[in-house]
């Protein structure tokens, strides 16, 4: 059974910074493209970053220079690093992974992140 596991997500000021982290089982994890979507009310799901099995990264560009993603076969988990947090930003962010040669595709259940003062 697969599952992703997200946490890390909460209420922060603008300015500041989460980390957000998606255990993922189930999966050969280090086959696997890993990456952050998130989805604001009333709003679709967008990518926010993704990151490649071979360690290739790319971002959305609302959240270039901000957000890093990276990942760690060892311990099967992919982190979201989130600093110089906007308003905008407030979102559920799920963790996604996908391996592009069979075209599974796994989703966790997502964590709130809400940017406020």
């Amino acid at each position: 059974q697969v599952q992703l596991v997200e946490s890390g997500g909460g209420l922060v000021q603008p300015g500041g910074s989460l980390r957000l982290s998606c255990a993922a089982s189930g999966i050969t994890f280090s086959g696997y493209r890993m990456g952050w979507y998130r989805q604001a009310p009333g709003k679709q799901r967008e990518l926010v970053a993704r990151i490649s099995s071979g360690g290739d990264s790319d971002y959305s560009d609302s959240v270039k220079g901000r957000f890093t993603i990276s990942r760690d076969n060892s311990k099967n988990t992919v982190y979201l690093q989130m600093n110089s947090l906007k308003p905008e930003d407030t979102a559920i962010y799920y963790c996604n992974a996908h391996r592009v040669v069979t075209a599974d595709l796994y989703w966790g259940q997502g964590t709130q992140v809400t940017v406020s003062s």
